[in-house]
């Protein structure tokens, strides 16, 4: 997988590119090119266009880490995109690095359970590498509207962004949501290519969604640690939560804690998210329904 894997970011990165971003003159006429071409990058990189060409075609097995940050300049990679790279180039030297590693444990010690009941009203839960959900508080489970309704191993959070029909007005802003949840699974992929469960996902994905295989292909790389998220909520209405992604220690698996500034509209929208997730509250409503004005959705803003 690493092998093709490789070759095709570095396609993907190359395209994006253009001569006028290194200081190349564009020169005239139509460019049948989209980006560098293959020249442009080897020159620049200071390697053999045979030598660049066998790379991205999967045939060159052993790139020197030098070789590789001559392509992370030329093909001006961030951060992020310079580990995958680095990743890729690891496992085609080494196929076997990607078998080596023992499965990652699906058990929430009882010290993050209890955590997770700690940090409430926040919507809070616990995933594993590949986003699979392993454990949530009430207001995390409220939070990702419908996701009760699938049994408990189809509960993943990239899987319901593009399969569950909730997700599609759950997230306002569903296509961001959507491209970054697809960059965060190609780094991941980096991280394991020969996962069992990670291809398991993908080839789902990209069997019963439209809109993954498009996203996928673009091979864009990106880890989630914080940030805003803006929830079109069928039962509490519209509210924005910042979001804090913490590594769990001794485990392959992270918290996702969502919270909102005290006194807010959107605080008010969570707490009442709280309530609608309480066990409690889930009881009452199977035999009758609140009064309207107690648990009434909130109105959009203008």
């Amino acid at each position: 997988m690493a092998q093709t894997e490789i070759g095709m970011f570095l396609r993907s990165r190359r395209a994006r590119v253009q001569p006028s971003d290194l200081g190349l003159p564009t020169g005239t006429g139509t460019r049948r090119t989209a980006g560098l071409r293959r020249e442009e990058v080897a020159a620049i990189a200071g390697v053999s266009v045979d030598y660049y060409t066998r790379l991205e075609q999967g045939r060159e097995r052993n790139p020197s880490d030098a070789v590789l940050e001559a392509l992370a300049g030329t093909l001006l990679l961030d951060g992020e995109e310079r580990e995958h790279l680095f990743r890729l180039a690891a496992y085609v030297g080494n196929p076997k690095r990607g078998r080596s590693a023992p499965a990652p444990s699906r058990r929430v010690r009882p010290a993050i359970r209890q955590l997770l009941d700690t940090v409430g009203p926040s919507p809070a839960y616990v995933l594993s590498r590949t986003n699979d959900l392993l454990a949530s508080n009430p207001a995390g489970t409220a939070l990702l509207a419908g996701i009760d309704q699938w049994p408990a191993p189809r509960r993943n959070t990239i899987r319901y962004i593009f399969l569950h029909p909730t997700a599609r007005t759950l997230f306002a802003e569903w296509n961001a949501i959507a491209y970054g949840a697809v960059a965060h699974l190609r780094a991941m992929a980096g991280i394991a290519p020969n996962n069992r469960e990670l291809a398991d996902l993908i080839d789902e994905l990209d069997t019963k969604s439209e809109d993954f295989p498009r996203i996928w292909r673009l091979h864009d790389v990106r880890s989630l640690s914080t940030g805003l998220k803006l929830f079109d909520h069928p039962k509490v209405g519209r509210m924005e939560l910042n979001y804090e992604v913490l590594d769990v220690s001794g485990a392959d698996q992270r918290l996702v804690v969502y919270q909102a500034e005290p006194g807010t509209p959107d605080y008010d929208a969570m707490l009442l998210l709280n309530m609608l997730g309480s066990p409690t509250v889930k009881a009452v409503s199977r035999v009758t329904a609140p009064p309207a004005d107690t648990l009434a959705p909130r109105t959009t803003r203008s």
